[in-house]
């Protein structure tokens, strides 16, 4: 399947926004659910929940390394940049 210059645009346009995302946040927390899902499929250990610990239950907070919000912006770009050096559809 070949992608054309509105897909081309459209791909770098989300990545770019993605990184400025990124970029502006300096850590997400993940909810319990989430967390016990990623303790699950990592193979780590995860807290038992009850009814009790289910509010205290712990968050895994995710740290975006540093260069992660500008290589995103800097592909983001360059899919933008190489969707308008294509040829229109049509």
């Amino acid at each position: 399947m070949d992608l054309n210059r509105n897909q081309f645009f459209f791909i770098g346009l989300m990545v770019l926004l993605i990184g400025l995302q990124v970029r502006y946040v300096s850590a997400y927390v993940l909810n319990p659910e989430a967390t016990k899902f990623l303790a699950e499929r990592t193979g780590q250990s995860s807290p038992t929940s009850t009814l009790l610990t289910a509010v205290a239950a712990p968050r895994k907070v995710l740290h975006p390394p540093d260069w992660l919000p500008w290589c995103l912006i800097s592909i983001g770009a360059v899919l933008c940049l190489h969707s308008l050096a294509m040829p229109k559809p049509g």
